[in-house]
C-alpha cells in the first residue's frame, strides 16, 4: 500500500515563507471557495479531541486533529491531514502544531497589511511562548521594523525570547512592563493564556494596531473593555469571534461595544468589500482573532504544493 509523505515542523517552516504563507491566506479569504464549519469539541474522559474541517471547492479537504491532555507531555497535539476530495485519497500529513503556530502569525500579519499604519516601526509582543518567534517573523517580513520589545510574565523567558529574535537578526530587547511598550508601540501583538486584561485601553495612543490572539474562550482576556472602545474593531470571522473570543465578549458584556461595531472579517478585508484603515492615521485599530480552518488548509497547501494530487 502506498504511503504519502509526512511534514515535520521544520519541513513546515520550510515551506511556508511568511510573504508566501501570508499571500496564500490573502487569496484563501478573498477567494470565497475555502470554507469551514464549526469544529467538533469531544471529552475524552479528562482530554479533549477537536476536529477542524475545512474544504476547497471540488479540491482539497482538510482536517486537523488535535487532543489535549494535560497528563500528556506535550499535552497538546495535532496532526493534520489534507486528502484529495474528489478521489477521498490522502495526500499528506503534516505536523499541525507547527502550521497552527505560523498560519496564525501570517493571519495577524494579513491583518495588519489592511489595518496598521504602514510606516510602523516598533513592535510589541505580549507572551513568550510558542508563537513568540512566527510572529516576530511574520511582522518583520511587512514591515520595516526598528524595535521588538518583549513581555513575559516570567523575565528570563522575555529574555530568552529577545535573544533568540536577536540571533535571528531582529532588533528586539525584553521589557519591564506592559505599560512600557504600550508607550512605545505602533503595533501590539498578545499571545497569552490570560485571564484578566494585560491591555489597558486608557494607555493606548492614536495610530496604534493592536492584534490579540489569546483568549480563545470566553474566560479568558488579554484587553480590557476600554481597548475595545477606544478602536475600530475587526475579526477573523465572525462567527468564531462572537463564539470564542473571550476579550471581545467581556466587552460587549461590559457594553463597551455591541456586534454591529464589528466592521469587518478577513474576507472583507482581503476582497475589498472593506477598505481597512484607509488614510486614517489616527484611528486605533484592532484584530480579534480565534483561529479558523480555513487558514489551516491555506497553510496546508502550500505545504504540499509541489506533491501530486
Amino acid at each position: 500500500m502506498a504511503t504519502i509523505p509526512y511534514f515535520d515542523a521544520e519541513a513546515v517552516a520550510r515551506a511556508t515563507p511568511m510573504p508566501a504563507l501570508i499571500a496564500a491566506l490573502r487569496r484563501a479569504f478573498a477567494s470565497g471557495e475555502y470554507h469551514a464549519p464549526p469544529r467538533l469539541a469531544a471529552d475524552m474522559g479528562g482530554a479533549s479531541l477537536l476536529v477542524m474541517p475545512a474544504w476547497k471547492g471540488s479540491a482539497r479537504v482538510g482536517t486537523k486533529i488535535v487532543t489535549v491532555d494535560p497528563r500528556a507531555r506535550p499535552s497538546i497535539q495535532s496532526t493534520y491531514i489534507l486528502s484529495d476530495r474528489a478521489s477521498g485519497r490522502p495526500i499528506a500529513a503534516i505536523d499541525g502544531a507547527a502550521l497552527t503556530r505560523r498560519r496564525t502569525a501570517a493571519a495577524s500579519v494579513l491583518a495588519a497589511s489592511r489595518l496598521a499604519r504602514p510606516v510602523s516601526a516598533t513592535l510589541l509582543v505580549i507572551g513568550t511562548g510558542a508563537l513568540n518567534a512566527p510572529i516576530i517573523e511574520a511582522y518583520a517580513s511587512t514591515f520595516a521594523l526598528e524595535q521588538v520589545l518583549v513581555w513575559g510574565r516570567d523575565a528570563d523567558k522575555a529574555e530568552a525570547a529577545a535573544r533568540a529574535a536577536r540571533v535571528q537578526g531582529y532588533p528586539a530587547a525584553a521589557i519591564a512592563t506592559v505599560e512600557a511598550g504600550l508607550a512605545a508601540a505602533d503595533i501590539v501583538s498578545a499571545a497569552t493564556l490570560a485571564t484578566a486584561p494585560l491591555i489597558a485601553g486608557a494607555a493606548l495612543r492614536p495610530g496604534m494596531y493592536i492584534d490579540l490572539i489569546g483568549a480563545f474562550r470566553p474566560d479568558m482576556c488579554e484587553a480590557d473593555p476600554e481597548t475595545f472602545a477606544r478602536s475600530r474593531v475587526f475579526v477573523d470571522t465572525r462567527e468564531g469571534a462572537l463564539d470564542e473570543a473571550g476579550d471581545l465578549l467581556q466587552a460587549i458584556a461590559a457594553g463597551a461595544m455591541n456586534t454591529d461595531a464589528i466592521e469587518a472579517d478577513l474576507a472583507a478585508l482581503c476582497s475589498g468589500a472593506h477598505p481597512g484603515r484607509g488614510e486614517d492615521d489616527k484611528a486605533i485599530t484592532l484584530f480579534k482573532s480565534v483561529g479558523t480552518a480555513i487558514e489551516d488548509l491555506a497553510a496546508a497547501e502550500l505545504v504540499v504544493r509541489d506533491v501530486a494530487p
